[in-house]
């Protein structure tokens, strides 16, 4: 059997992919902004809170996160019952957010104190010593272990595959039991996901370097 024909699905696959781990990257990142901020704020309040979901979601496999949420949240809450591609997404998210907020707190306490000091000289208050002085520093700091992690979650996305959600591992399963060829259909699905984390590795050579 030519097995070219078994492509288009391994490749829709791959798209669907590369699509739940861009939201679930964006909107990880947008949790982990928010909570690694929170976790370096002077509020004892907002560092508790970031701390709690820090702490939990990163002590708890992401498999257990996705089948918590597709398969026992709706017995508990019958109105929480979503699709798979939207249980993918937010799973996905919920865990980046937990690893980014730890890479952005670090990230933010690793710019020099005087940094800070210096600004609330000049009369910034807080958050306007987060944008123009933390901030642009921190970025630099945070871009080599978030590039890391976002590759990290792309290969993590194959989880997804266990609430039926088709990726590009359930592709793969999928044309193998059609095709019988599970060394070439996994050779291809291999290649697939290191062109998607590939080109993620690329990008953050190159912010690395604008932000020289």
């Amino acid at each position: 059997m030519d097995f070219v024909q078994f492509l288009p699905p391994l490749l829709r696959g791959a798209g669907l992919t590369l699509v739940i781990c861009v939201a679930a990257g964006v909107l990880g990142s947008l949790i982990g902004i928010v909570l690694g901020t929170a976790k370096a704020s002077p509020s004892w309040i907002a560092r508790a809170i970031s701390s709690i979901y820090v702490n939990f979601l990163r002590g708890v496999p992401i498999l257990i996160i996705l089948l918590f949420a597709y398969f026992a949240l709706p017995l508990i809450l019958p109105a929480l019952t979503f699709s798979r591609a939207f249980t993918a997404v937010a799973g996905l998210s919920v865990y980046a957010g937990a690893y980014i907020a730890e890479i952005v707190r670090g990230s933010i306490q690793a710019v020099p104190k005087g940094q800070s000091e210096a600004a609330e000289a000049l009369g910034m208050h807080y958050f306007m010593r987060l944008r123009y002085v933390i901030f642009p520093q921190a970025a630099k700091i945070a871009v080599p272990p978030g590039i890391g992690f976002l590759i990290a979650l792309v290969k993590a996305s194959s989880l997804v595959s266990v609430i039926g959600f088709v990726d590009l591992t359930r592709a793969g399963r999928i044309v193998t039991t059609i095709n019988q060829q599970p060394l070439l259909t996994f050779l291809v699905v291999g290649a697939l996901y290191f062109a998607i984390s590939y080109p993620i590795s690329l990008l953050g050579r190159w912010y690395e370097r604008k932000l020289v």
